[in-house]
């Protein structure tokens, strides 16, 4: 059978994550990209990571993946397709070896962003997905290997950081076997405003006019608080406070079963969550609201820009 025609206004970018992995196809419309097919798997990378080296087990899932992921984009030209590896490929020891593979898979290249590039395309995906309401945000992206804080104005990113912490290394950490305890939360949450105290300054209330949380994590959060009838879908202290308790009266991951929740965040919410209301305390955040863009449409915004010459890199540097 002859291969399907390329679609020469078709784009697609892929989100290596740590904990999922994501493809988003869209078509190029007045010079903007419109989604038309999003596909997610969690491929739990972070989880297979010790020492540098990711378990075999874990590699075999993530090529599966991309090979199936691979079969979506038959009709985006190569050039159109960007993916990206963020925090668990920065950790292994032959990130690049792994990469060549995911990209042999993936039918595509592949490259390896900084926390900080990351932080910038997420900053985009972000503000594209609000429009121009001139204010300044503050945005946090808790993604399975790293959390991003990030500042910016219009479609500008102001400053941007990557800590090391992640809902997936944290639930890891201070919720082992999948148990919910009070001394896990605050264990956790300490740590986190721990990582979090070197640039909390910058991120400080008064430096912003709205609070924007982005990926999994976040959108998972604020569809539990509003399901539960705890809030209109935004995220605050007390719908975070009332969500910690309902979590240590259940007590264990594998008996979650949240409304709002997909059944594979279960194992990762409380770490996730545990980031989040650090996050809240450290920064005096009283609320804030789940965006549906994250870093794969910023990958996306800044592929069509680099198509068209428009580097946005340089107008969030001029910023």
């Amino acid at each position: 059978m002859a291969p399907a025609p390329l679609d020469e206004s078709a784009l697609a970018a892929v989100d290596l994550g740590s904990n999922s992995f994501h493809l988003v196809v869209a078509r190029e419309a007045e010079g903007r990209p419109r989604v038309i097919d999003k596909l997610r798997e969690r491929v739990a990378l972070a989880e297979g990571l010790h020492g540098g080296a990711l378990a075999a087990v874990v590699q075999a899932r993530a090529l599966a993946t991309l090979e199936r992921f691979r079969e979506r984009l038959q009709v985006v030209p190569p050039t159109r397709v960007r993916a990206v590896g963020t925090a668990t490929f920065r950790k292994l020891r032959d990130g690049e070896a792994f990469l060549r593979r995911a990209s042999e898979a993936l039918g595509a290249s592949s490259e390896i962003i900084s926390g900080t590039e990351e932080a910038r395309r997420v900053y985009l995906g972000v503000a594209h997905s609000l429009g121009d309401n001139g204010g300044r945000r503050f945005v946090v992206d808790i993604g399975g290997g790293s959390t991003e804080c990030m500042l910016g104005e219009r479609f500008a990113s102001l400053r941007g950081d990557s800590l090391r912490m992640g809902c997936v290394t944290w639930s890891r950490r201070y919720f082992p076997s999948g148990r919910i305890t009070a001394d896990g939360f605050s264990r956790g949450e300490l740590a986190a405003r721990v990582e979090l105290e070197p640039v909390a300054q910058h991120y400080a209330h008064d430096a912003w006019d709205d609070a924007i949380g982005s990926s999994g994590t976040v959108r998972a959060i604020g569809a539990i608080l509003e399901l539960q009838g705890w809030t209109d879908g935004a995220i605050d202290v007390p719908g975070l406070d009332r969500l910690r308790e309902l979590l240590l009266e259940i007590g264990d991951s594998s008996r979650l079963e949240l409304e709002g929740m997909r059944p594979d965040r279960r194992d990762v919410i409380a770490g996730g969550l545990a980031i989040l209301r650090a996050v809240f305390e450290s920064l005096g955040i009283e609320g804030m609201q789940p965006s549906s863009g994250a870093l794969r449409e910023g990958v996306l915004h800044d592929l069509l820009g680099r198509i068209h010459h428009e580097d946005v890199r340089e107008t969030s540097a001029h910023a």
